[in-house]
């Protein structure tokens, strides 16, 4: 019986592993729809939702579904808790690719990213896959080392948002809308990477039991 509760408890973090896969796949396909007006990738970031929720959804009804079976007490009990936590911060890094997907599909058929955004955005784009990666790795290993990178990482982020809203106010020649995306598009990656920090203070609670500092 034990054998089975212990399974099951490496399952739910194997959909949270699952989970942060999803959402760096969809950030790099998001990236690509956004500096390529494709309309096709776009749409299937915003249809790929529906699995990440699905997960989501699934981690929910097991962890509860074992803390009203199994009681768990000390490790286990921070692991479901700390697992209802992780969870809803992955889903909300999935809902913020989905913004940056419908920012690429209302801008169709043109580019949601001017030329001289194309690279910060695309360097934005490229960090919070990393990061999101890294979260993955965070997640299965408990790696807290690895969990305290992601501050190191957040902070580059920072550096690069700071950078396209500069890029942005410098550029008056665009039109007030591309420069409104931009705007949405540097915070939306800002927000996924800050999720990705939440997660790894999740997992430094879940090994130590001791809240990591913010």
């Amino acid at each position: 019986m034990r054998d089975t509760y212990h399974d099951q408890l490496d399952a739910i973090v194997q959909d949270l592993f699952q989970m942060s896969q999803l959402v760096a796949r969809g950030v790099t396909q998001a990236t690509a729809a956004l500096t390529r007006a494709d309309l096709a990738l776009a749409e299937q970031v915003i249809e790929g939702d529906d699995a990440i929720n699905a997960l989501y959804r699934g981690v929910e009804t097991q962890a509860f579904d074992l803390l009203a079976r199994q009681q768990p007490v000390a490790g286990d009990l921070r692991v479901l808790v700390t697992s209802l936590r992780i969870v809803v911060d992955l889903e909300r890094a999935g809902d913020y690719v989905v913004h940056l997907a419908k920012i690429a599909r209302r801008r169709h058929p043109a580019s949601a990213v001017p030329d001289a955004l194309r690279g910060t955005v695309l360097e934005m784009g490229q960090t919070a896959q990393q990061i999101l990666d890294k979260t993955g790795t965070v997640i299965a290993t408990r790696d807290l080392e690895l969990a305290a990178e992601l501050e190191v990482d957040d902070d580059a982020m920072d550096a690069l948002q700071k950078r396209l809203f500069t890029l942005v106010l410098q550029d008056g020649g665009q039109d007030i809308e591309a420069a409104i995306d931009a705007t949405l598009a540097g915070r939306y990656y800002e927000r996924l990477a800050d999720h990705a920090v939440a997660v790894g203070h999740r997992v430094t609670y879940m090994v130590t039991g001791e809240h990591a500092e913010v």
